[in-house]
Formats: C-alpha cells, sequence, structure tokens
C-alpha cells in the first residue's frame, strides 16, 4: 500500500494535490491544503489528515465531508476529497485522486494508477474511466462515455454520451464532443466536435449531409 501511494502524477497532480515536506507522513502526500502544511509544519499536516478517514470497503480513503454511497468500493491507494459525491456500485481505483466537489454517477468504474479526476467535475452513470486518466476541473462527462488509458482532458471538456476515447489522446480545454463521437487523435483548440472519427461540428454535419445526398441518389439510380 506504500508502494502504490508513493506515486504521484507530474504537473496534474501538483496542481490538485500540493506535496507537505518530507517526512510529514504518507497520507499528507494527498490530503488536505499542502501550502498550509507547508506554513505550518507537521503538525499543520496532521491536523488536515485527521479531517481523513479509512473508508472500510476498499481500504482507501475519504475526507469526512464527502458523502460515499456504502456500496462503493474505493481501494487502497484511493483519494476522496471534501465535498465529492460517490453514488451506487462505484469503483474508484487504487492510486486515483477524487478532488474537491466532485461527482460520480452509478455503476461508473474508475481506473487506477495515478488517474485524477480535477474539482467540481460531474460524471454520469456507467461512465468507464481507465488507468492514467488526467481530468481537468469543472468537466461534464455524461453516461456511458468510456475514456482510454493515459487520455488527458483538459478543464470544462463536455462529452455526449457514449463518446469514446481513445488511449493516449489529449483534449484541450473547453471542447465539447457530441453523443457518439470517437476521439482518435489529439484535440488541440476549444470548441464543438462530432463524428466517428471526431471532427469541427461544421465539418461533420456537412459530411453527415453528403452521406445522405449520396444515399438518395444511389436509391433513385436503382
Amino acid at each position: 500500500m506504500a508502494a502504490i501511494l508513493r506515486r504521484t502524477t507530474a504537473k496534474a497532480a501538483a496542481e490538485l494535490l500540493p506535496r507537505p515536506p518530507r517526512g510529514a507522513g504518507w497520507l499528507a502526500r494527498f490530503l488536505g491544503d499542502g501550502a498550509s502544511a507547508a506554513s505550518h509544519g507537521n503538525t499543520g499536516v496532521m491536523a488536515s489528515a485527521a479531517e481523513f478517514v479509512p473508508w472500510r470497503n476498499g481500504g482507501g480513503v475519504l475526507h469526512r465531508a464527502a458523502s460515499v454511497d456504502p456500496t462503493a468500493v474505493v481501494e487502497a491507494g484511493a483519494v476522496v476529497h471534501s465535498g465529492a459525491v460517490i453514488g451506487k456500485e462505484v469503483v474508484v481505483g487504487s492510486g486515483t485522486v477524487v478532488g474537491p466537489s466532485v461527482s460520480v454517477g452509478q455503476s461508473t468504474r474508475i481506473g487506477w494508477r495515478d488517474t485524477i479526476i480535477g474539482d467540481a467535475t460531474k460524471i454520469d452513470n456507467l461512465v468507464q474511466i481507465g488507468h492514467n486518466v488526467v481530468i481537468g476541473k469543472c468537466c461534464m462527462i455524461c453516461g456511458q462515455v468510456g475514456i482510454a488509458g493515459s487520455a488527458t482532458l483538459g478543464d470544462y471538456v463536455t462529452l455526449g454520451g457514449r463518446v469514446a476515447i481513445r488511449d493516449h489522446v489529449s483534449i484541450a480545454s473547453k471542447v465539447r464532443l457530441a453523443a457518439n463521437s470517437l476521439a482518435t487523435k489529439d484535440i488541440q483548440n476549444p470548441g464543438d466536435y462530432g463524428g466517428f472519427p471526431a471532427v469541427p461540428v461544421n465539418e461533420w454535419r456537412w459530411q453527415t449531409v453528403n452521406l445522405r445526398l449520396l444515399s438518395k441518389k444511389h436509391v433513385v439510380r436503382r
């Protein structure tokens, strides 16, 4: 368990979970206000750590102000922060950090090994999030979305129902993906996207119109 908890995710983890000074205890790596703890020494770190309690179903830790359904599993090495709401039959994998005020819907599976869910992100029911995924703050992820391992989402990203994100794909901040879209490569500019594979939304609409016109011509010729 100690080996799992030593893992961090470079930039995103540093922003979400500042590190306290060395020797302050393994739990303090993930918990509370790191800047405040650093300024007040070990006493401040331990006071912050005291706000977190172990979760009986899985062995992870959660903030006293978090709301976790009794059927949810928070695995060893996972941390759930203040104000987060974890729904029924959710599994939060080992090494995952769920930020403050995050909401996770029923039967969602959040990956393991350095997966980060940013502050105030809302995740609907039946979502699958793979390992090493980093999701920014204030994102909205609708039902039945699948995000493959090592994908990265910026801030304020919206994923419509049944969107799929390929592994190692990066999505820029303020991107919106229409329902049933598939992101197979990086999306670097904010805006609306859709299709299979995902392209800018106006291009997707033209593709849809042209496909319909070609279908009608084919039917007339026959």
